[in-house]
């Protein structure tokens, strides 16, 4: 049973008719925030928002494509117009490639697709609601993030790429939202069973998947305001002590650390 710890709150979530964001909408329901529920297929978002009614919270559920800046903006528009302004923002809509190939052998309109969900689409949002946030002087934005941001990868060129992206993005408007105490994090849930996971074959033979419940009550946190101190930073939460993360939360801006930076191959090195 949830506390109440987010009532009167109102967060806005993209992807939510399935997976990981219906998911967290409906944790965040159960919190007593009200819920925007975003994504492109309306009988799925209408199932999330029945889930969340069901702990007496509010919703409203919005058919858009996140790449459309147009739908975006109606999305915003009709959430705030319904439940007031938003609070949280999770930028949880996402795409991945459909087959594991070199980028030569890529569908080019596949490949770009993926990067104008899960780059484009994180944009349109933000640039939608960051401009009520601002005004109000607070707000928080969860761009859910993965592991493949911090790494190469041969065979997911356009995923790993958009995360990347998405990554530095939050990087670039930190500290120009940090003067407005706007929070923007990059989570990263890890390998949870949703069906995309599912459905990529270096997971076929996957047994020890994360739990969707953990990332859930990580979505929540942030939401109270735990991670704050993050501001700007990646955050594993399929790996992550997030109790010694908040911590040294000090430390890791001082140390430019879990964000994107060119590292010097020494101290003679220009880029330094």
């Amino acid at each position: 049973m949830g506390t109440g710890s987010l009532a009167g709150q109102v967060g806005l979530v993209t992807g939510a008719g399935r997976g990981i964001g219906r998911e967290i909408a409906i944790g965040l329901a159960a919190e007593g925030m009200m819920v925007g529920l975003v994504g492109r297929t309306h009988a799925t978002l209408t199932e999330t928002l029945r889930e969340c009614v069901k702990h007496g919270s509010r919703g409203v559920a919005v058919s858009a494509d996140v790449t459309r800046p147009g739908n975006v903006r109606e999305a915003v528009r009709t959430v705030e117009r319904d439940l007031g302004p938003i609070d949280l923002l999770v930028n949880n809509a996402g795409e991945i490639d459909h087959v594991e190939v070199p980028l030569w052998e890529a569908d080019p309109n596949q490949w770009w697709h993926v990067l104008e969900t899960n780059l484009r689409g994180p944009f349109n949002l933000l640039r939608s609601v960051l401009p009520g946030m601002v005004e109000r002087g607070g707000g928080r934005v969860i761009n859910m993030n993965s592991g493949f941001a911090l790494r190469p990868d041969g065979v997911y060129t356009a995923y790993a790429t958009s995360k990347a992206a998405l990554l530095k993005l939050s990087d670039n408007i930190a500290d120009s939202l940090a003067e407005h105490r706007v929070v923007v994090l990059d989570i990263s849930p890890g390998a949870v069973r949703t069906d995309m996971t599912e459905a990529m074959p270096m997971f076929k033979d996957k047994k020890d998947w994360g739990s969707v419940a953990y990332m859930v009550a990580v979505a929540v946190d942030a939401a109270r305001g735990r991670f704050d101190a993050l501001h700007g930073r990646f955050v594993h939460a399929g790996r992550d002590d997030l109790e010694q993360l908040c911590a040294r939360a000090a430390e890791i801006r001082d140390a430019d650390a879990r964000t994107l930076r060119l590292r010097p191959y020494g101290p003679d090195d220009p880029v330094v």
